[in-house]
Parts: C-alpha cells; structure tokens; sequence
C-alpha cells in the first residue's frame, strides 16, 4: 500500500506555546484516520500545517512522495488534499450548487463541467433536493453536508474532516457516518478529527491521539480507548478496562 501522507518531525510555536510537537505519523493511501484528543491538543493546528494554513517552525509535510511543505492553502488543494472546516462558512448568498461549483473550479474553467460535478456530489450528499436553496437557509445537518460536498467537489485524494459530527444528533451522526464510509470505499483517504468517538472507531482503521501538541498514542480502535495514557488526558474513567 502506498504512502499518501507523511509528517515528519512537524512543529509550530506560537510565541512559548507550542502547539504542534514533532509530530510523526503517516497515512496510506485508501485509509481512514482519526486524529482524537482534548481541546487545545493541537488537532486542527495540525490540519492547517497539512494544508498551508500555517508554515512549521521545523518539520516536513510529504504528500505523494512530495515534500510541500511551505506550500499555499491553493496550492495544496491543487495537489489533492481537500479539508472541510470546524466552523462551517458557506457562502450564505449563494444557492447549495453555486457553493459547490466554487471548489469545482479548482479542476475546471468551464461551468458547465463546474455545474455536472455539483450535480454528482449533491446526489451523493443527499443535497440534490435542496440544489437552488441559499445556503444560510439550511439546517446545520444541511450545512454540514455541504462543507463536505464543497471538499468532494475538488477532487481530493486525501480529505480532512474537522469534526464534521459536531451538533448533529444520533440519527444524523449515523448518516453521517455511512457518507464519510462510502467515500473512503470510493478510493478517497480520509484523515478526521471528532470528538464523537463511537463514530470515529467505526469509521477508523487506525487512530493517533494528540495531548499538548504531542502524539501520546497510536493503534487500532481498541488499543487506544485500552492505552492507560490515553484514557487520563482524555477519555476518562469509563474506558478504564482496569
């Protein structure tokens, strides 16, 4: 299986603080990641030194065999790393199509071709329905569809899902657990952060665990809600198997 992802040695320091620890891990192609742990442990920070939001103090990121670092957010899109935001921001004015065409246009100048892919994706999303509604007139499940939708429409190899779960309810987190499934089976490597952890294990092969910036943990599902260290900086007592 081929290597899609690498982070070798990734840290960033804001001022004193640093946020990510030489932070070493790897994702192959076809897989799907769960990065987990506490508020503040460096989770997002980390998607956004992957994608050139921000720039490493030291470290490398590698795609492909490629090494990007000090690449620009467009610039790694381009390459095929898509990435769903925490806070979603659609562009409330425009119609659930015209959102999803914007990261169309990532892989094509036509608006016709723009416009198929929009349609394919919606269908897959379970947008189609709601294809001319603005899109500050969806629901927040809705919404949540269409953050994914927009990072499907450029055409990833990789995508990055930043708690996509976060404010739905049961019924809609096992929905929404089928989509992110089917497309890992479709050839996409997911690589997610969530806090729902039953979904995470569901969906994940393999998870990495972060506390303070640094990797404390890393295995199957089962290793790591069993990993003593990770059940006192994050899970808590109801993992303890003791």
């Amino acid at each position: 299986m081929s290597r899609i992802l690498e982070l070798k040695n990734l840290t960033i320091k804001f001022g004193g603080l640093t946020a990510v620890n030489n932070l070493n891990m790897h994702i192959d192609q076809g897989e799907a990641v769960g990065l987990i742990g506490p508020n503040g442990a460096g989770k997002t920070t980390a998607f956004n030194l992957i994608v050139g939001a921000y720039q490493p103090t030291s470290g490398k990121v590698e795609f492909q065999g490629q090494d990007i670092t000090g690449f620009r957010p467009h610039q790694v899109c381009r390459r095929g790393i898509g990435r769903t935001f925490q806070v979603v921001k659609p562009f409330g004015n425009m119609t659930v199509e015209q959102n999803i065409m914007v990261g169309a246009f990532v892989r094509t100048n036509s608006p016709r071709e723009a416009r198929q892919t929009a349609h394919h994706i919606m269908e897959k999303v379970g947008l189609l329905p709601k294809h001319n509604t603005l899109a500050h007139n969806l629901t927040i499940p809705e919404r949540k569809r269409l953050e994914m939708a927009k990072a499907l429409a450029t055409k990833p190899d990789l995508l990055l899902l930043d708690e996509v779960l976060a404010g739905l309810n049961p019924t809609e987190i096992e929905e929404a657990v089928k989509l992110i499934k089917s497309i890992n089976r479709e050839g996409i490597t997911i690589m997610m952060i969530e806090h729902v952890l039953q979904a995470t294990m569901a969906i994940c092969s393999r998870i990495v665990v972060l506390d303070y910036g640094k990797k404390i943990a890393e295995g199957n599902p089962q290793e790591v809600t069993s990993n003593p260290e990770v059940i006192k900086a994050y899970l808590g007592d109801e993992y303890d198997h003791a």
